[in-house]
């Protein structure tokens, strides 16, 4: 056991290395980065050898081929021991879905004594296809030592380079057992996410499949096709773009190869879920297309309207909260922040010293604008106080 350093202050780590990570990109390096903030060994595999020496040169782990060589391991003789090799305990399959059932059926063959677990974002189609794999081969015996899991973090940039080893903290974790995992590959499981900062949850296949469905794979797929409509838009409407917009926009970004492969494999729920989406549609667009024609207050678009807007504010404050649980309601205070270098830390720096804590914040920005606006979330019961300490600071303040 051993304390884990990093940005969000000291752990205790608990998983037994040497931990082997296959593939280097965002979540492998950030876990391989965590891990070894809190003293585990980390080895690490890519199919691609410059993402594998990237992840590698910013600390996430060791290339395990190097380590092999200097060990004078052979492929056969993997899950022996030799001086200065240790076999891994833990093998974190972080490649994308559509390649990760046969990395985690080689990597149970290749390591018979390893706990292997993976982190893809759809779990029903890779656990059946594992357990499909190994009973075509007659290797059930290994199942018992696979669980799936799914870290529930993540960022619009992709790769090592944008790794951070804080990245899985506060993040729920989903351990996804089948019906031959072992206790212990659970356990093992429970404890890689606890270490890594995360919080981890148990569900099945299916229960986390509609559910990431839901809450991250539909979101990603009408921002990217909201912000579709912006390529042939004209400048003047894009000169025009607030907040709302770059909200409502910012993970299309997302990688598109790997958002391919986690749409896919998970086109059942998703699918779903978009047929609903199609059907409240076509609902407010015959209402729509009816008040366009007889004019703004006539073939029920008002009700149409408020439907949907209703609706929304109902799921929406269904959403947790900043701790967990119901959400908390905040005074917003909107500050104007000089466009200019250290404007922003100087008004974090004065919150602080009127003991004022920021619950929540967004940074706005219009087009050619020489000063943004900073929405600061507060506790209410200290907003009028704050207040006054920002305006005698000299702030300006937007009231309404």
């Amino acid at each position: 056991m051993s304390t884990a350093g990093g940005g969000v202050g000291a752990r205790v780590v608990s998983t037994v290395g040497p931990v082997l990570i296959i593939g280097s990109g965002l979540l492998g390096a950030s876990l391989g980065l965590a891990l070894r903030a809190g003293g585990v060994g980390v080895y690490l595999e890519d199919a691609s050898p410059t993402s594998l020496r990237l992840a590698s040169d910013v600390g996430a782990g060791c290339p395990f081929a190097d380590v092999m060589d200097e060990a004078g391991i052979a492929r056969e003789e993997l899950g022996g021991a030799a001086p200065g090799y240790e076999a891994p305990r833990i093998v974190v399959v972080a490649t994308p879905p559509d390649v990760a059932d046969r990395v985690i059926v080689d990597s149970l063959l290749r390591f018979p004594g390893a706990i292997v677990t993976d982190v893809a974002s759809v779990k029903g189609t890779v656990v059946a296809d594992v357990l499909a794999a190994l009973d075509q081969a007659g290797q059930t015996d290994h199942a018992s030592r696979y669980v799936g899991s799914h870290p529930m973090a993540g960022r619009e940039r992709s790769g090592a380079g944008a790794a951070d080893a804080d990245l899985f903290y506060g993040r729920p974790w989903v351990i996804v057992a089948h019906e031959s995992t072992s206790p212990r590959a659970v356990l093992a499981a429970r404890v890689l996410a606890t270490d890594a900062g995360a919080v981890p949850l148990e569900m099945n296949a299916g229960v986390h499949d509609h559910a990431v469905a839901l809450v991250s794979h539909v979101p990603q797929l009408v921002s990217s096709m909201l912000a579709a409509r912006l390529v042939d838009a004209p400048a003047q409407a894009l000169g025009l773009a607030g907040q709302g917009l770059r909200d409502t926009a910012r993970i299309a970004a997302s990688d598109p190869r790997l958002w391919t492969t986690i749409l896919a494999g998970n086109a059942g729920p998703v699918a779903s879920i978009l047929r609903d989406l199609r059907g409240d549609l076509n609902d407010l667009l015959t209402h729509l297309d009816a008040a366009a024609e007889l004019g703004p207050l006539r073939g029920g678009s008002v009700g149409a309207i408020n439907r949907v807007m209703t609706a929304g504010n109902r799921g929406v404050a269904r959403i947790p909260g900043k701790h967990g649980g119901a959400p908390s309601r905040y005074r917003e205070i909107e500050v104007l922040i000089p466009d200019e270098p250290g404007a922003l830390g100087r008004l974090f720096s004065e919150l602080g010293e009127s003991s004022i804590n920021i619950e929540d914040f967004v940074l706005e920005h219009s087009a050619g604008a020489l000063a943004g606006v900073a929405r600061v979330m507060i506790d209410p019961a200290v907003a009028d106080r704050c207040v006054a300490d920002l305006q005698e600071r000299g702030w300006r303040l937007i009231t309404y």
